[in-house]
């Protein structure tokens, strides 16, 4: 998610965090290594898509930051690919967990078949709250981005806390207006129920074709 954006795309709110703090990459990889290094359970969510899949499926990691969930559904058996508008983020990737295609790339203007990569993912992961650090303008085209990156019976698994700037309903009207079908709501990445009252969402979904 870097600072630098041509002109003629929207930057996302993370790109918009960064310009303003160019340390703010670094500092968030770090958060990351020394949560590892203290042993906290930093992987729940490839948990989840891990039990979605059988050996070898095809994951997406969507937003994938410096590749805590990706790596880990790497060293599980899976195929993954993941992408993050931030170079900063790649680098801690394929520095730390090497073996996925860590790409630097923009959610808004996801087009993997242009760089020799199939749109037939198994799962598309986007956890983190990246939902939330889109630009609000290209949030339709990041959904209508997965839905034509899934494979046919595959699914999106997407998560982000309430009172972020992207209420739960808004997402849920987004994502069936761009191509996807909404089969599981959960309000924890451990698959507790999502109740009218919940501060988290996991939206597990699939094409509506």
């Amino acid at each position: 998610m870097s600072a630098r954006t041509p002109s003629d795309r929207t930057p996302s709110q993370w790109e918009e965090i960064t310009a303003a703090d160019p340390a703010h990459s670094t500092w968030y990889v770090e958060r990351f290594r020394s949560m590892a290094a203290e042993g906290k359970d930093i992987v729940g969510e490839a948990r989840l898509v891990d039990a979605m899949l059988g050996r070898g499926g095809r994951v997406l990691d969507a937003g994938c930051g410096p590749g805590r969930l990706g790596g880990y559904l790497h060293d599980a058996g899976h195929v993954v690919v993941g992408v993050d508008v931030d170079p900063v983020l790649i680098a801690a990737a394929e520095e730390d967990h090497p073996g996925p295609a860590w790409l630097v790339g923009d959610l808004a203007e996801l087009d993997l078949p242009a760089r020799g990569v199939a749109a037939d993912f198994d799962v598309i992961v986007c956890a983190g709250n990246v939902m939330t650090f889109l630009a609000p303008s290209t949030r339709g085209a990041v959904l209508a981005g997965f839905a034509r990156h899934l494979a046919p019976t595959g699914r999106a698994v997407v998560g982000f806390g309430a009172n972020r700037g992207y209420e739960f309903p808004q997402f849920l009207a987004d994502a069936a207006a761009n191509g996807l079908v909404v089969d599981l709501k959960l309000s924890t990445w451990d698959l507790r129920p999502f109740t009218d009252e919940s501060e988290f969402l996991v939206a597990v979904m699939s094409r509506a074709d």
